[in-house]
């Protein structure tokens, strides 16, 4: 089986009451549980962590080196922001799919450039929690593609 580490950063545990207009009325927790389900039918094991604090991400991201075959990382603000971030996901080589559950490009100007897109395979955004099930679908059809090389 796959396993596949669900990172969530700054503000995304307040999901479900924060700005309910852009992001939704899905919590982090209800996000969380679909991931985990949706996981399993697609023959893959999820891990979910967030954290407000960039560093824990970091520390995540580094943790997942060696016990993790992929992530699924939704960066909240520090997808415009953190070259830190960006240099831990270079630094563990492993598959990365970004996600957000508006879309970037459509906001304000200072959202539509990420410091993760360089380092992702891919980036998904703008269909809500949706985004997530997605974002797995595509690593574990990443993780078929790979062993047949």
């Amino acid at each position: 089986m796959s396993r596949i580490l669900v990172l969530n950063g700054p503000n995304l545990n307040l999901l479900g009451t924060r700005q309910p207009e852009v992001y939704g009325g899905t919590t982090l927790k209800m996000i969380e549980d679909a991931c985990q389900q949706h996981a399993q039918a697609a023959g893959a094991i999820v891990t979910c962590f967030q954290s407000n604090h960039e560093g824990a991400l970091i520390d995540a991201i580094h943790a997942a080196k060696g016990t993790q075959d992929g992530i699924v990382l939704n960066a909240g603000a520090y997808t415009h922001t953190s070259v830190a971030l960006m240099d831990a996901i270079a630094s563990v080589e492993l598959p990365v799919i970004e996600v957000h559950l508006s879309n970037i490009h459509a906001r304000e100007r200072f959202r539509h450039h990420s410091y993760i897109a360089p380092v992702a395979i891919g980036q998904i955004c703008g269909f809500g929690a949706l985004g997530y099930n997605l974002a797995i679908d595509a690593l574990v059809g990443h993780f078929k593609e790979r062993s047949k090389a």
